[in-house]
């Protein structure tokens, strides 16, 4: 054997040799008899502690997978590490902080001295990804690190993990704000819903989705999902998930009973839009959390939403009205000019009305300042540089942003073009 084999071997001894002394302590060591204070100090060490080996389990799990002991036996890091006893939501919680370690050093210096649990250490790994995730353009190492102190600063005065993420939330938004394009948390080509069958037969959903689409679902879901007392009266013996399930099933069969003809049916799932007077860029969906200022305009187009202006204190100065959802007789004429999406064709049953003037700036709700777009090209037209106006010729005209056409060239409605766009003098 070689010297740098022996001390490798030696080495790998001393630290499973430390550490099996200090399990040996830790089982032999007897709290029972402690006074008060001292059973608070004692706690105070078995936090530093237990912070001390999550931190440790942490970096091993990054060791193994670096390693690849996982994979020299046909497993996954995370299939490991289940095995060997953590729960599967310790595990991934493991890996997630363990990916991290060289991106956010600050935060595991911290780390390392035993100041800050898992779950907090967790919440700022998920956060600052969030925050990325929302910006349209990769964050540099600087701009990282501000919002690695701005969410240990959350910690530090005594922020919840939940806190900690509806902070991260915010400062996602105003970043995305500051950027071009949809950030992805309201990015609608990023939307995903798979399902699969499992050996007893049963399906398996796996949905990744946007803010919107989200906070529609969860809406609905909790609408339909509230407890039933048993006759009775004891409470509903169903578990929330179970609840949810049923509400699922509960959706559905409204959807199967629907009418063929839905195009000029109105939205019924209703989202509460909550803005602070002083601050408006941190409005914020009741059960999703912040939105930027491109959403909530394309909100107020056709989505069935609720805006509640509060003040510092989140007293009410004022709530919108429901005029501007475009109704019925309105969505028929829609259907009957526009026929499918203006932009891009897709049917009239799967688009939304939006507003050519956004309502929250005046615009009225009537044909001729409203449109058909289906949701993906609607979050275009709101994010991207798009314009939607109506020419002449009483249709509506689209003008693309100089990212897509240098020289802005109006576009007629899909459903009016032809091979060749000599009829340019109808957008005058």
């Amino acid at each position: 054997m070689s010297v740098i084999a022996e001390v490798s071997v030696s080495a790998d001894s001393a630290v499973a040799a430390e550490l099996s002394a200090v399990v040996s302590v830790l089982r032999e060591l007897r709290c029972d008899d402690l006074s008060g204070r001292a059973t608070f100090d004692a706690m105070g060490q078995v936090l530093a502690l237990r912070n001390l080996i999550d931190h440790h389990a942490a970096r091993l799990a990054a060791q193994l997978d670096r390693l690849g002991v996982a994979r020299d036996h046909g497993r996954s890091t995370r299939e490991l590490l289940i095995v060997m006893g953590f729960a599967p939501s310790v595990a991934q919680r493991l890996l997630r902080i363990a990916a991290s370690l060289d991106t956010l050093p600050t935060l595991h210096a911290h780390a390392a001295d035993a100041a800050i649990p898992a779950e907090h250490l967790d919440a700022i790994v998920r956060g600052v990804s969030h925050i990325a995730g929302r910006s349209a353009e990769p964050i540099d190492d600087a701009l990282r690190l501000t919002h690695v102190t701005d969410l240990l600063g959350q910690y530090f005065s005594g922020a919840t993990p939940a806190d900690i993420d509806t902070r991260a939330r915010t400062l996602g938004n105003q970043l995305a704000s500051d950027t071009n394009g949809p950030p992805a948390a309201e990015d609608r080509q990023l939307n995903e819903l798979t399902h699969h069958r499992d050996t007893d037969g049963r399906l398996h959903l796996d949905a990744s989705l946007d803010l919107e689409v989200g906070e529609k679902l969860c809406a609905a879901l909790n609408a339909l999902s509230a407890p039933r007392p048993q006759p009775d009266g004891s409470r509903d013996p169903r578990t929330i998930a179970r609840r949810h399930a049923d509400a699922l099933d509960t959706i559905l069969d409204i959807a199967a009973r629907m009418p063929s003809d839905i195009a000029s049916a109105a939205p019924k799932t209703q989202l509460l839009l909550t803005i602070p007077a002083d601050t408006p860029t941190l409005a914020e969906l009741d059960l999703l959390g912040s939105v930027t200022q491109a959403t909530l305009r394309r909100l107020s187009c056709d989505a069935a939403t609720t805006t509640l202006l509060v003040d510092d204190e989140r007293v009410p100065l004022d709530i919108s009205r429901e005029k501007r959802f475009v109704p019925p007789h309105i969505r028929k004429a829609l259907h009957v000019r526009d026929e499918c999406c203006i932009k891009c064709g897709a049917p009239a049953n799967r688009t939304q009305a939006h507003h050519l003037t956004h309502w929250i700036d005046g615009g009225d709700t009537s044909l001729d300042n409203s449109c058909l777009l289906c949701p993906a090209c609607h979050t275009d037209i709101h994010h991207n540089g798009w314009d939607v106006f109506l020419g002449t010729d009483r249709h509506p005209w689209l003008i693309p942003p100089a990212a897509v056409d240098p020289t802005r060239t109006p576009l007629p409605a899909h459903n009016r073009r032809t091979l060749n766009l000599d009829n340019l003098s109808a957008a005058a």
